[in-house]
């Protein structure tokens, strides 16, 4: 089994109840053991900013599936979920991302490990550093990423 860490995001609809949708059918698909998974965090908007705010939460999980198996998996959840994909960083259902996987560095048209954008989104480093803050990504730990970054806006959902 090898540990891989997921971001989870949703502005649409009810998405508490998305989250945990993803969560059980990742928890569900053979090959995958949920380990962990952070608070939900209300976020603003990123990038297209003309958008109702998310919800987006981490979960680490144990796999025997590749990184490349993974990204289907997750893409697979995504699509079940009802996400379409109309513009880049626009309004989602549901999107899973793969953040990191233990001991892979992959780089290509379809994945790219660690994610390119990790260490720069405090929605995405927020929850990750509740379930992982020694996790290293880029040579740095996760709660030293976020030390780097403004976390405004971003609240822990009870």
């Amino acid at each position: 089994m090898t540990r891989a860490y997921l971001g989870l995001g949703s502005n649409i609809g009810d998405k508490a109840a998305r989250l945990a949708q993803a969560v059980e059918r990742l928890a569900a698909t053979p090959g995958i053991r949920v380990t962990a998974r952070s608070s939900d965090y209300r976020t603003p908007p990123w990038g297209d900013t003309d958008q109702d705010w998310f919800l987006n939460a981490a979960a680490a999980i144990d796999t025997t599936l590749t990184p490349h198996e993974l990204l289907e998996v997750c893409l697979s959840i995504e699509a079940a979920l009802g996400r379409v994909r109309e513009r880049r960083w626009g309004p989602r259902v549901i999107d899973i991302d793969v953040l990191a996987y233990e001991g892979a560095q992959v780089s290509d048209e379809r994945l790219v490990l660690p994610h390119r954008f990790v260490r720069e989104r405090a929605f995405v480093l927020v929850p990750l550093a509740e379930i992982a803050p020694e996790l290293v990504i880029g040579g740095e730990t996760v709660a030293e990423a976020l030390a780097k970054l403004d976390p405004t806006g971003i609240e822990r959902v009870e």
